[in-house]
């Protein structure tokens, strides 16, 4: 069953992928900002990145909402221009 099909029985499958993506982008992005500076390195080569990086990292993560703040306001602003 893809996840592009719109039957009910879908349905709960994309949920369940949209929560399950959004828990592992919490924890990388948590792991980037809060714990990499008190953990030792992992040995994983894309968290041990993070890790040392000390500019970018935030860029990477703070990309998300904002793309999310601009998108809403873009749709909020379109649905006042089609109904005035």
């Amino acid at each position: 069953m893809p996840l592009g099909d719109n039957t009910p029985s879908s349905r709960p499958l994309n949920g369940y992928f949209i929560v399950g993506f959004s828990l592992f982008f919490f924890f990388v992005a948590s792991y980037a900002i809060l714990f990499s500076a008190l953990l030792p390195l992992t040995g994983i080569q894309v968290l041990d990145v993070l890790a040392k990086d000390t500019h970018y990292k935030y860029f990477a993560i703070l990309l998300v909402p904002t793309t999310s703040y601009f998108v809403i306001g873009n749709w909020v602003g379109w649905q006042y221009y089609q109904n005035s």
